[in-house]
């Protein structure tokens, strides 16, 4: 059995996995903003999973990572730095395989895999942030796994401004006063695609995926505002930047889970 663990901002998931990829059991907890404490809870909700064998576990995390020490060392939302994750869990799990990686990144995959026809895909995910992962050929493309693409600064209304500053999904609630999910206006909708696309056109430019994902709280919504959106870019007219595709994440709220099973199974099945 695998285990899945997805640290959010304010919540932690949990899934147990068989080898087929179907949850066996899941359960969730609230991220404590101190990271003893989180670990201490993560204990108590793991043990729940006793009658499961884990052999191997991959934890999903929020933010800048030291893969080989195994080592989150900051995180978007949560004011965790420097802290052992990988050991610390390795000690809930009796010597199970532990890895770690970032949320973005495993969303990507699980998402990109639906997609094998495509070599070269973009995920973004639109949240209370916004994420990024890159997959080539199947796999994180590891030149960009550390890659923020919500923290570019942009030129937005004559400012330089974080791209998720204006264009997350924090900041659509901040300036309407309404989740994703209550927006039914489509005047909102076209004001908020101008802020995303100043982004995305960047994004385009700089990776020229040959298809698009896009994910999240927002992209669950996708149906809102995904055709003004690829209307819009169509608009800049940049003959150098092609617009490729620009679809709705299969799972744009549980990809990050799934995509933890996916990682596992590259990394095992992987040839020595």
């Amino acid at each position: 059995m695998f285990l899945a663990i997805d640290v959010g901002g304010t919540k932690t998931l949990l899934a147990v996995f068989d080898n087929h990829g179907k949850i066996m059991q899941q359960s969730k907890l609230a991220t404590a903003q101190e990271y003893p404490k989180f670990i201490n809870e993560l204990k108590n909700t793991v043990s729940l999973f006793k009658e499961h064998q884990i052999v191997a576990c991959c934890c999903a995390l929020p933010g800048r990572l030291d893969r080989e020490r195994g080592v989150g060392l900051s995180f978007g939302n949560l004011a965790w730095e420097n802290v052992p994750i990988k050991r610390d869990i390795s000690k809930l799990l009796d010597g199970a395989d532990v890895m770690i990686e970032n949320d973005a990144k495993l969303a990507a995959l699980s998402e990109a895999l639906n997609h094998k026809e495509y070599k070269k895909i973009v995920y973004i995910t639109i949240g209370t942030g916004i994420g990024f992962g890159i997959i080539i050929n199947g796999k994180i493309e590891p030149e960009f796994a550390d890659s923020e693409i919500g923290h570019m600064v942009l030129n937005h209304n004559g400012k330089l401004q974080k791209w998720e500053s204006f264009a997350s999904g924090k900041a659509l609630k901040e300036r309407y006063g309404k989740q994703a999910s209550e927006i039914d206006d489509p005047a909102i909708w076209k004001e908020y695609v101008d802020d995303l696309v100043i982004g995305f056109d960047i994004v385009l430019a700089a990776f020229q995926p040959e298809l698009v994902i896009v994910g999240g709280g927002v992209g669950a919504h996708f149906n809102k505002f995904g055709s003004l959106l690829i209307q819009k870019l169509q608009t800049l007219d940049n003959k150098l930047v092609p617009i490729p595709p620009i679809i709705q994440a299969q799972r744009p709220e549980d990809a990050v889970i799934y995509g933890c099973y996916d990682f596992i199974r590259q990394k095992i099945d992987a040839p020595v």
